[in-house]
């Protein structure tokens, strides 16, 4: 009896315990992202990404940067944070155009691409475009691709990076 009271007990404990939101799951999978990335942007330029997990696990930062061989004084260096808020997962982005548009992301059905869409945002203005979509495509432990959409003046352009971790020593990818 005592030990089908100790398996009930046990039964009880674990299905009491609360299952993690669709926006937790979500941002434990992001960040498994953590790390340095390297790749091209659709346009051929070099683009170099890090992820790191900060202020005690409750944001991920994303910062990138994109050089421009024909131009080498040419160089953007951008910060977006991920984070939870309530039942929701936010990214900001913090623009070279000055701005930091809010959006809010959801996970596709497969786990693995996460679509941020525009919510809101601070210092906009007519006359600077701003992000108005981000999708990230975990496309396995080294690999991984982001779709930037910026909006300006009614017209969008959007920025593809396709990305990889750097091989470490004696290791192929």
């Amino acid at each position: 009896m005592r030990r089908n009271s100790l398996l009930l007990m046990l039964l009880l404990c674990i299905s009491s315990a609360p299952a993690q939101s669709p926006a937790q799951q979500s941002f434990d999978t992001l960040k498994t992202l953590a790390g340095e990335w390297s790749g091209k942007d659709n346009l051929g330029h070099p683009v170099q990404v890090t992820f790191r997990v900060v202020s005690g696990g409750t944001a991920l930062l994303n910062e990138i940067v994109a050089s421009y061989p024909a131009d080498p004084s040419m160089k953007e260096d951008m910060i977006s944070m991920v984070h939870l808020d309530g039942s929701r997962l936010l990214l900001t982005h913090y623009c070279g155009a000055g701005n930091q548009p809010r959006l809010a992301g959801k996970a596709a059905n497969d786990g693995k691409t996460f679509t941020f869409d525009f919510v809101d945002g601070t210092n906009l203005s007519s006359k600077t475009g701003y992000m108005s979509r981000v999708v990230l495509n975990i496309l396995g432990p080294d690999r991984h691709r982001e779709e930037w959409w910026f909006v300006k003046n009614g017209k969008e352009e959007k920025s593809a990076f396709d990305l990889q971790r750097p091989a470490k020593a004696g290791e192929l990818l």
